[in-house]
Order: C-alpha cells, then structure tokens, then sequence
C-alpha cells in the first residue's frame, strides 16, 4: 500500500488538488505496479503564515 504524503500551501482549487491527486496516484501505479485502489495520498495544506522559508513567513512576502 504506497502512501503519499504531499504538504503544500492553501490556496488551490478543488479541480487543481483533485487533478494533483490523479496525476500522483498514475505516476505511483507506473512505477511501483500498484493497483491504483491501494494508493493513498494524504494532503496536508497549511496557511502562508504557518510557512517560511529562509526565516520568512510567506504571508509576509
């Protein structure tokens, strides 16, 4: 059972996570032969102020 965890900032469409989601679930079932059923993909979105990058939080950029 792949399980595929993918953290990323909020703010994306339904359609946008739903395509993501597909287009991850075929590349695992390509490359591992895994039935697509046993793919489990988890997204943990966070808000920009839960974020930073080189000590700066992105809702400040």
């Amino acid at each position: 059972m792949p399980l595929v965890h993918i953290d990323l900032i909020a703010g994306r469409s339904e359609t946008q996570l739903r395509g993501m989601v597909k287009d991850v679930t075929d590349a695992i079932v390509k490359n591992t032969g895994a039935p697509a059923e046993h793919v489990h993909v988890v997204l943990n979105e966070m808000e920009k102020e839960h974020y930073a990058v080189g000590g700066v939080l992105k809702s400040d950029e």
